[in-house]
This record gives C-alpha cells, structure tokens and sequence, in this order.
C-alpha cells in the first residue's frame, strides 16, 4: 500500500467501475450532441470575483465552500466549484455571442470541487456533464434542457427520478416578493448567520435544510403569489410544452437552488434512491448573470447533472448498463519467435479497430491464458513455433472453447467477420 491516499472527500476512478462513469457522460451530452450543443472545455481554476459576482457572496458555495488561493504572482483564484459562470465568462471573451446565430449552445463535462463535509453521494471533488444556451429568452429553450436531461436519464434506465419545477420571478416582480418574505422572516428566530442572508438574498434562507427553520417557514409568502403575469405566461408555456412532449414534473414552490443568479425557470432532478443527497442535477434561466460578470445583456439557461450521482442512482435501481469488454482478442504468444510475429498482428489487428490486448511479461501458457479470460475477450490467439512453421496460429472461441487454425495472412479479415 501507497503512503499517500487520495484528499478526504475525493475518489479515484478505476476499473471496472469507472466505465460506468464513461458510459454516464457519454449518454447525457449524446442529446446535447444531437441537439447544436458544441463541446466547451474551461480552466479548473478561474478569478475568485468571477464566482463571487456570478455566484453570489451569501451562498454557502462562495462564503463556505470555495478553494480560495493566492498564486505566487499574487493573483487571487478559486477551484471552480460549478460550471455555468466560467462557460459564460468564456463564451463573452471569445465574443460567441457576436457570431449572429443565437443561442449560443455549449455543453461541458469536468471536475469541480467544493469544501464540504464528505458524505455517501457529496464529494469535494465531484465530475459533472452540463450544457448552456446562452442569448436567448425563450420558453421553448427551457423546456428543451430539460426534455435533453430527462432523455439522458432515461437512455440510461433511470426511472425513479423527479422533476422538480418552479419559477423565481424576474427583475419585475421578484423584488416585491423579496421585501414580503424579508418582512417575514425578521420576525422568526433564526441564528445571527441566516439573518445576515435574510438581507443579502433571502429566498436561500427558504433552502435551509434543517427542521427547526423549515418549521417556522409555515406560512411563509409564496413567489407564485407574486409573479407578474409576463412571468405566469412564461412559466405555464414552459409547462406547457413539457406536457406536450410527455416529460412528468412536480410544482415545487420552494425550490430556489443554491446559485443567486438563477431568474423565472428552476428546476432540479432528484432520485428518492439516495437517502438526504437525492438531487442528481439541476439548473434554470440566469438572465441577469452576464451583467453580473460585465457583461452584456444575454438572458441564458443551462444545467448540470451530476456524473457520481447518476451512477449511484443506477446502483440504486439496480441497474447494470452492459458495457461491453474493453477488449475483443487477447494474444497469447508461445516462445520469442511467435512473440515477435504475434505482436506484428496485434498491431494490425488494431489498426483494424479490433481493440486487442497482448499477454505481456513472458507468462507460460496456462497464466497467460487466465489474463485471456480476465479481460473479457471473446477471442485468444495463441501461437507456438510448430503453428508459425505453418503460417498459422489457433483461434480460441472463449465462449464455446471451439478452436481452430487460420492463416496467418488471414487473421485479420477472420476475426473481424467473426466479430461482426
């Protein structure tokens, strides 16, 4: 064992688990792909103002949660700890918005790394798939992101998720439900850290978690009692159009997030299979988030979803994704001559696509044989001198145990027509 072990609160991904991972991401951009996103790729460390700003100070994310450091030069950076304020930066600094074909579409996949206390489905670092449309007001747009999430859930066999769906207003009218609920609250009792929140953005104080706030939060204002009509229009045309294309959601009027710059549609996928950590992704409109990082008025939506949690809400359905071997042949030669002509033929064989594996460190035939069997291969060729004086090696049918001599010239063309 290693004197050193990964930080609390990380993991590493190995295999054969991590295949999973790769099978997860793959399935939630494969909508995105099919859909305009473009792929975006951002640093794992960005300005510490950017998610200050963008994020929000009172968030427990920024005020709580965020690697802050100073380089050497001086500079003041964070560990990005989500992905919606560094795609935006990155969009406004390459001027995609200046292209004319609004929305800009992207979608990302990364690690992000926030210092919370480490729990079974909450990591300080944990990996993400996201997409952003960026520029555009539209309902359609919202209602599409979240018809792309609930297909990726579904591609993978998920089926004991919800949808969570609220609207928080927009620069009309959230302000007059702000001044209600801050009236509200100042007469509960709360500790001197949620009524300094209460000032600063007081409808997170309605996402606090623990029951004895939850209990006095009965008969708290409502948002939905406070929409101007422009926003009841836009929310019921969201609705709408998820009804339409048959994706099931629930009304949640509590549902703020833990971002301030969210604005009219939030909403959040949780999986009731993951005890307190159930929400598996997430997301909504930010229309104001391009002013709050300088930049010009783009109204955008996205989300994130959660790569760990998705696969712990498989394992909690019991699901298997069947990922096929990594490896379709495995090559076993017999003595230092078949080794050299065997090696020349793995590499062929991968030049052909055929992912090929090679029984490397000299193992006799029964170990060599056993690692054939381990990787999961259908086929082992396995190769001595008296087979190479015939211009041939063995083909093993691990499945059935059939063997049989094929040519060495047509060894290629052999195992690909048996593979297809």
């Amino acid at each position: 064992m290693s004197t050193f072990q990964a930080p609390k609160g990380t993991y590493d991904l190995i295999p054969p688990r991590s295949a999973n991972f790769l099978a997860v991401r793959d399935a939630i951009s494969a909508p995105l792909k099919n859909s305009g996103y473009g792929y975006i790729e951002t640093p794992g460390f960005e300005d510490v103002a950017l998610f200050s700003r963008g994020v929000g100070e009172s968030t427990d994310i920024v005020s709580k949660e965020m690697y802050a450091f100073e380089t050497k030069g001086g500079d003041k950076l964070a560990l990005r700890p989500e992905g919606t304020a560094s795609v935006l930066r990155a969009a406004l600094e390459a001027n995609l918005h200046k292209a004319g074909n609004l929305p800009v579409k992207l979608w990302y996949s990364g690690s992000y790394y926030r210092y919370e206390k480490p729990q079974a489905g909450r990591y300080r670092h944990f990996s993400q798939v996201g997409a952003e449309a960026i520029g555009t007001e539209d309902p359609a747009l919202d209602a599409e992101l979240i018809i792309l999430a609930d297909q990726a859930y579904r591609s993978l066999g998920l089926r004991q998720f919800r949808i969570l769906l609220n609207s928080l207003g927009d620069k009309e009218c959230r302000p007059v439900y702000r001044e209600a609920l801050q009236t509200f609250l100042r007469d509960l009792e709360l500790d001197e850290e949620t009524r300094r929140r209460i000032e600063i953005n007081p409808l997170r104080v309605l996402d606090d978690k623990r029951p004895d706030v939850q209990k006095q939060l009965t008969g708290a204002p409502m948002l939905r009692d406070f929409l101007c009509d422009a926003c009841k229009a836009y929310h019921e045309e969201v609705r709408d159009l998820l009804t339409a294309a048959g994706v099931v959601y629930e009304d949640d009027e509590k549902l703020v997030r833990g971002l301030d710059y969210y604005t009219r549609t939030t909403f959040e996928f949780v999986h009731d299979g993951l005890g307190s950590q159930s929400a598996v992704g997430g997301g909504g409109r930010y229309d104001g988030l391009s002013e709050m990082i300088g930049g010009p008025s783009l109204p955008s939506a996205g989300w994130a979803l959660g790569v760990d949690r998705t696969v712990l809400a498989l394992e909690a359905e019991g699901i298997e994704l069947g990922i096929p071997a990594t490896t379709s042949v495995y090559a076993v030669p017999l003595g230092d001559e078949a080794r050299r002509v065997l090696f020349g033929l793995v590499t062929e064989l991968r030049k052909a696509g055929i992912a090929t594996d090679f029984a490397f460190g000299g193992r006799g035939l029964k170990g060599a044989m056993k690692n054939a069997n381990r990787s999961g291969a259908r086929y082992t060729i396995v190769a001595g001198e008296r087979d190479l004086a015939e211009g041939a090696v063995q083909l093993k049918d691990m499945e059935s145990g059939d063997q049989e001599p094929v040519a060495l010239d047509a060894l290629v063309a052999t195992v690909q027509a048996k593979l297809a």
